[in-house]
């Protein structure tokens, strides 16, 4: 986390979580293979449940990422968020490989299926929901329970 990923609110922005997830996606891929999936992977669509806020302190998140749904040319990345032991996020991002030559969508790759497969497992954490959705009315999120009020230890 960085000092500047705070909002007037006193606790991380939502938006800075998506520099966090893209983070940890490109350590996963582009900083463990060679140029497996730089020949062309996008971001198709982005979808983050925040079950609790985020204030700042020195200590880093930790996100927990997995592969499931390992389509045709596409394939989607789960995360827990988490803050010391508490759970403050899911989410789960869509990536389409594409062929930039022809800006269209390709088929994954034998070698590209087989790392993906390696990143398939369940996280360690059980009581996961199966999963993650946008919650049915704004600002709340799935067991509508709100998150609004003061950041962690000031209220």
């Amino acid at each position: 986390m960085r000092w500047s990923d705070m909002d007037a609110y006193g606790h991380v922005n939502n938006t800075a979580y998506l520099a966090y997830l893209e983070q940890a996606r490109v350590s996963m891929f582009f900083d463990r293979y060679d140029s497996t999936f730089s020949g062309g992977t996008v971001v198709a669509h982005h979808e983050i449940t925040y079950l609790r806020p985020v204030v700042y302190h020195p200590e880093p998140l930790r996100l927990e990422l997995w592969v499931e749904r390992i389509r045709g040319a596409s394939f989607d990345v789960r995360y827990d968020v988490y803050d010391g032991q508490t759970l403050a996020a899911q989410a789960v991002t869509r990536l389409v490989t594409v062929d930039f030559s022809t800006d269209r969508p390709r088929r994954l790759t034998k070698e590209e299926r087989a790392i993906l497969a390696g990143y398939t497992d369940e996280p360690a954490e059980p009581s996961r929901p199966a999963d993650v959705s946008l919650p049915a009315e704004p600002g709340l999120p799935a067991d509508g329970a709100p998150v609004a009020g003061p950041p962690a230890g000031q209220g």
